[in-house]
């Protein structure tokens, strides 16, 4: 049986429900699926495959995801790992919304090429934030409270992601 590490990344939270998800995906196709947040994992041995996702924050991925892929780029090289990302800007998933978002994904592939990465709709919940963050959302970014996270296109992708992990 494949033992799977989804490690995520997530500011308010909601990158942690998407894991979740992807992991009871992995978990139902026949894998043993374990789900930490990035800043909890210290030791990659004992697993197989990898899945490791953050949110967006000013078109990037969280420092704390970079920081992560970076310290532990040899382990991950040597076992199928893919990548998932939550923002807002796939609120709408149409073919320009994915390029930006895969322009804000080139400096994390420059660390490790994925087998498969996810691109999904994010959350913003305006009282999981500070007031200045708050602000700057709806104020200067423009952006719209509400959850546009697509179930049915995050369990989709994950269980196209399954059989990339047994490589």
């Amino acid at each position: 049986m494949r033992k799977v590490l989804v490690a995520y990344a997530s500011k308010a939270g909601s990158t942690g429900e998407v894991a979740e998800a992807i992991s009871q995906v992995l978990n139902a196709k026949g894998m043993t699926v374990d789900v930490r947040q990035i800043k909890h994992v210290k030791d990659l041995s004992g697993y197989q495959a990898f899945v490791i996702g953050s949110a967006i924050r000013m078109g990037r991925w969280l420092p704390e995801a970079t920081k992560f892929l970076e310290a532990h780029k040899s382990e991950l090289s040597q076992s199928p790992t893919a990548f998932f990302t939550v923002c807002l800007t796939m609120a709408e998933d149409n073919a320009k919304n994915r390029s930006e978002v895969e322009g804000y994904m080139q400096p994390v592939r420059a660390i490790l090429e994925p087998v498969s990465l996810g691109l999904f709709g994010g959350k913003l919940d305006l009282g999981k934030l500070s007031f200045i963050e708050g602000f700057i959302m709806t104020n200067l970014i423009k952006a719209r409270a509400g959850d546009f996270r697509n179930w049915d296109a995050i369990r989709a992708w994950a269980g196209e992601l399954a059989p990339r992990l047994i490589i």
